[in-house]
């Protein structure tokens, strides 16, 4: 009976390893300082997944079609050097220390008010100028991915407390299907506040330059937080009903997409890593990705720009000068969990302070599947 039992374990343990993601890493050139960047891949028979330790960044996610064919579904760029331009700064990156927007960079917390490097229109933005994005981040292999860590001191960005934070990638396999798991755990010395998540822009077409506009897209959210023309939360939450963001029921993401696009908030109903809070499915490679998260939020950024308008006072059929086209948006979508923005400044939101001796911990999985083929 004891050999029995010894057998069972020892199958089980190569069923493990058979099945466990292989991962390996390579340089990757080196950051505005010279410090060397490393560019980590895992790879299982299903998927396979590419980070680099700048901005612990995801640079490629490839995943099979309903035909079996592999596609990278995550819009990046070819090289290092692309992620310094600030056209893709936040592309696939790890966003902190406050991902979203703080208004006018201040908040005060325990009776002190901080200030955050703002850009345009005085907002505080994923963390400010220099936000974890712009880091080279320590990196170590872990069973099925990689381990990523980053420790930003006191009075970083103008944060208060020395945080230290570690981000860990692993590739596994959800009823079947891969899943890219991404963990955040992160400790402080002093009170301050958090709020972190990726930005990894999605194309699920075989064709990355595809438009989004057709995909089908559910956020399990009733209301969403609206924003002044700053893209300030005014501290409300409002009903889906009745709006462009009513996702309850899946439908086109450019079935009702306002003229500049989806930038929104979602609150999550009950956010779980027991069922997916959001999924999106591209009917034409059959690729879909659902979304599974601790996280009270919901950031769905589409961008989207309608043609202008004819000249005013044109004559209906003559013939004019034609307009200068208007660039149609990047074709492609984000699924950033995360906790409202500018929540330092709005009481009634939940609460994103860390003090010494908490623990953050959340977790955001990513799992890939196939629609059935199209039925003829």
């Amino acid at each position: 009976m004891k050999s029995c039992f010894v057998f069972i374990a020892a199958f089980l343990c190569l069923q493990l390893s058979a099945n466990a993601a292989k991962v390996t890493h390579a340089p990757w050139g080196t950051d505005a300082d010279g410090a060397p960047v490393e560019l980590y891949t895992i790879a299982s028979p299903k998927a396979e997944v590419k980070i680099a330790t700048y901005g612990a960044r995801i640079i490629s996610v490839r995943v099979p079609n309903r035909n079996g064919a592999m596609a990278n579904v995550v819009i990046g760029r070819d090289n290092l050097q692309g992620y310094q331009s600030p056209f893709a700064a936040f592309n696939g990156a790890t966003i902190g220390r406050f991902a979203n927007r703080i208004d006018r960079g201040q908040f005060t917390l325990e009776g002190t008010t901080y200030k955050i490097p703002t850009g345009p229109g005085g907002i505080a933005l994923h963390g400010g100028t220099a936000g974890f994005h712009t880091k080279t981040w320590t990196a170590k292999e872990i069973r099925n991915g990689v381990a990523m860590t980053l420790l930003s001191p006191d009075g970083d960005m103008g944060f208060p407390g020395t945080l230290q934070l570690t981000v860990r990638f692993t590739l596994s396999e959800v009823h079947g299907d891969p899943a890219l798991r991404i963990e955040y755990a992160a400790t402080t010395d002093k009170s301050t506040v958090v709020n972190f998540t990726n930005h990894a822009y999605f194309n699920l077409g075989d064709d990355p330059a595809t438009p989004v506009l057709n995909d089908i897209a559910r956020i399990d959210a009733d209301s969403y937080t609206p924003f002044d023309n700053r893209q300030i939360p005014t501290g409300e939450i409002a009903p889906v009903a009745g709006t462009p963001f009513d996702f309850r029921t899946a439908h086109p993401i450019g079935d009702k997409i306002p003229d500049r696009g989806y930038d929104h908030n979602w609150v999550l109903r009950a956010p779980s890593l027991a069922s997916p809070v959001a999924e999106v499915d591209d009917p034409a490679s059959g690729r879909t990705v659902k979304v599974y998260t601790t996280e009270p939020a919901f950031q769905f950024y589409v961008p989207h720009f309608t043609p202008p308008p004819p000249p005013a006072g044109a004559a209906q059929g003559a013939t004019a000068v034609p307009a200068p086209p208007r660039r149609p948006g990047l074709a492609a979508f984000t699924l950033e969990t995360q906790h409202f923005p500018d929540s330092p400044n709005h009481a009634n939101f939940p609460s994103t302070e860390l003090r010494p001796g908490q623990k953050f911990h959340s977790t955001t999985i990513f799992v890939f599947g196939v629609l059935p083929a199209a039925r003829s």
